[in-house]
């Protein structure tokens, strides 16, 4: 479960401290700096398929996106910075970002054509903080990929299971689609992607 440490901070000072010399991992939300709980190994290996998989789409379509090890997504008018698990940065838009050079963090949709985030402990936040936060910016894609089943039921249905929800914005609002076992991921931003619900799923270990 992710602890929260709850004295307000502004974003510059968050930048300011974290990360620390510890090794953990932190975000902001509205001025309240959340400490990260440490992935499972079969997060990690999920996070590592996706973003190897994304990686080859971009270059078979010569697209100028690129993944960053470790970048926030900051929200304007918000005491809020966010790591998601997979980030795609549009390389052509970061001019236009303030805080990039010194902060390696962006704010505007232009820059950010689709972010993953895969789903652990503290599950609220991709489902809730995040999915408002992201539609606010007004982020194309925003994937949550809950390969073990832990968010809410209705969230993922009863019974839970595996799943992974697609939010695409259409006319300043999210849509969402949800893939189970075999189905075939429809990505907006990559159309032609070609991967099933199960292989990412297989990738942490699940057997659908």
């Amino acid at each position: 479960m992710a602890q929260t440490l709850r004295k307000l901070v502004t974003f510059d000072e968050f930048v300011a401290k974290y990360p620390d010399n510890s090794g953990k991992r932190y975000e902001l939300h509205d001025g309240v700096v959340v400490e990260m709980s440490q992935p499972t190994g079969e997060h990690e290996e999920v996070v590592g398929f996706l973003a190897l998989n994304i990686s080859i789409e971009i270059g078979r379509l010569k697209l100028p996106y690129f993944i960053p090890k470790t970048a926030l997504v900051k929200p304007l008018e918000s005491e809020s910075a966010y790591s998601p698990d997979v980030l795609l940065l549009n390389r052509p838009n970061l001019v236009n970002e303030p805080l990039w050079k010194k902060d390696s963090t962006v704010s505007h949709a232009e820059s950010i054509p689709l972010l993953i985030e895969v789903v652990s402990t503290n599950w609220r936040d991709d489902y809730l903080t995040k999915v408002a936060a992201y539609e606010t910016v007004g982020i194309p894609e925003y994937w949550i990929v809950d390969y073990a089943a832990l968010g809410g039921k209705r969230f993922i249905g009863n019974p839970k299971q595996p799943t992974i929800s697609i939010y695409s914005l259409v006319e300043g609002e999210y849509q969402i689609q949800q893939f189970l076992g075999g189905e075939r991921i429809i990505s907006p931003t990559f159309p032609e992607l070609n991967l099933t619900a199960e292989q990412i799923f297989q990738a942490g270990g699940v057997q659908i």
